[in-house]
């Protein structure tokens, strides 16, 4: 089975999951968009309230964000994949609780086995938590590469952190240079 049916398959499956408390208020399961082909995926923590209400990770103003960071490095969102860690909306867009995370991990393992990315960027602590490890210090460890099952990860900021504290741009766009460099280094059909 190819990558796009393998993944329309899983989403199928995930759309009636019933696994965690937050099935019972989303309006949409958020199972991932963009390239199945892609060698690069980028994990957010979950959906907020505009992506549970199109289905779609990273619509709002966060999403907008992240496809102008996307423009800064040469890439547009069509060219990676985007998932996120849960993929229902926590209530008032509060962090995933460790049940949920733990409930939901096997569709974002799925995702990964299914699109074998060499390059995966968490945006934000809870995901780099869930996948880089789980002491990861975003404020930190931001911007570096550590090897996970094989994969080149690392983490940046959340957009929606950047939109709260503008602060931490110069930050990362120095994280994105690092990406774009170990992109072109790694990822052959990218760029």
């Amino acid at each position: 089975m190819e990558k796009k049916e393998a993944l329309q398959a899983l989403q199928a499956e995930c759309l009636g999951c019933r696994e965690c408390p937050l099935s019972q208020s989303r309006h949409n399961v958020v199972f991932g968009v963009g390239d199945p082909e892609s060698e690069l995926m980028f994990i957010g923590e979950g959906p907020g309230e505009n992506e549970d209400l199109q289905g779609e990770p990273f619509v709002g103003a966060a999403g907008k964000l992240l496809d102008d960071m996307l423009e800064m490095i040469d890439l547009r969102r069509q060219q990676v994949y985007i998932a996120n860690v849960v993929k229902c909306r926590p209530p008032r867009n509060r962090d995933p609780l460790g049940e949920e995370q733990a409930a939901c991990r096997h569709w974002l393992d799925a995702q990964r086995e299914i699109i074998r990315p060499k390059l995966i960027v968490c945006l934000g602590r809870i995901a780099a938590a869930a996948v880089i490890r789980s002491d990861f210090r975003i404020t930190r460890e931001h911007g570096q590469f550590e090897d996970v099952d094989g994969v080149r990860a690392m983490a940046m900021y959340h957009p929606a952190a950047l939109l709260r504290d503008p602060s931490k741009r110069p930050e990362t766009f120095v994280d994105l240079m690092t990406l774009r460099s170990e992109a072109r280094r790694i990822c052959q059909h990218l760029y």
